[in-house]
């Protein structure tokens, strides 16, 4: 498969205080091989400015590819991917969450195996690698590790994060995947989708981390993490 472009989708809700850094992070990267970029920021509602700090960076970068979508109620994270995944028209997609938690120069570390044709869905996992990691929950390295232990053991897989916020997928496949899930149980649902396609190659590099507090927005919560369970067990049994 061709790889000439790449969508990045950015899900955001109430991300005034970051959101201008990440799109000029995302519009300031070169990627390798010619790339290039198609950014496309759904808004999910947002209470607060997030969506006039938008149009004030895009009136300010008149040469970024950046599409603009927004929820007129709020949907989830999930919902908000499903409405750019349906819009990306690039080769690959990728997602990237509106904080500050992932850097965007990393893009190049998942693309090198797909250039190398040697995979076509690359995940990012926060647990291998020698990037930086912030030290935070002791609870939710222990909640991450065991959801990925149990989707592995539901999809026959060997990654380490499948909760991560970077997984690179070819767009037309992920377009013909039908997805429900209108939360955090986007994770866990593509994932099981995923491994199923036939002959599909999945490979994981390492990436950094630059992890949230609560304080800091940080939105994922115990809730998330039951609906993560049901959601493993749910799309590891349906065939």
């Amino acid at each position: 498969m061709s790889f000439q472009r790449l969508s990045i989708i950015v899900p955001a809700y109430n991300e005034e205080k970051t959101i201008v850094r990440i799109l000029q992070k995302l519009h300031s990267i070169e990627l390798i091989g010619g790339i290039q970029k198609e950014i496309i920021v759904v808004n999910d509602c947002s209470k607060d400015a997030t969506e006039r700090e938008v149009f004030n960076f895009r009136q300010n970068n008149p040469n970024c590819n950046l599409q603009y979508y927004k929820h007129e109620q709020n949907k989830g994270k999930g919902a908000a991917l499903h409405t750019g995944i349906s819009k990306a028209t690039g080769d690959y997609l990728i997602v990237q969450d509106a904080d500050l938690e992932y850097d965007p120069e990393e893009f190049n570390l998942l693309i090198k195996p797909i250039l190398a044709g040697f995979a076509d869905v690359v995940y990012g996992s926060r647990f291998v690698g020698g990037g930086a990691h912030r030290i935070l929950f002791f609870w939710h390295s222990i909640g991450n590790a065991w959801l990925t232990f149990l989707s592995n053991m539901f999809n026959n897989l060997n990654l380490t994060d499948m909760e991560t916020c970077y997984k690179l997928f070819p767009t037309k496949v992920i377009q013909q995947i039908p997805l429900y899930e209108t939360r955090f149980g986007f994770e866990p649902e593509v994932t099981a989708k995923i491994a199923r396609v036939p002959n599909i190659r999945i490979y994981e590099v390492g990436v950094s981390y630059y992890g949230r507090t609560y304080a800091e927005g940080k939105k994922i919560n115990w809730r998330d993490g039951f609906r993560a369970i049901y959601c493993i067990i749910k799309y590891g049994l349906r065939r």
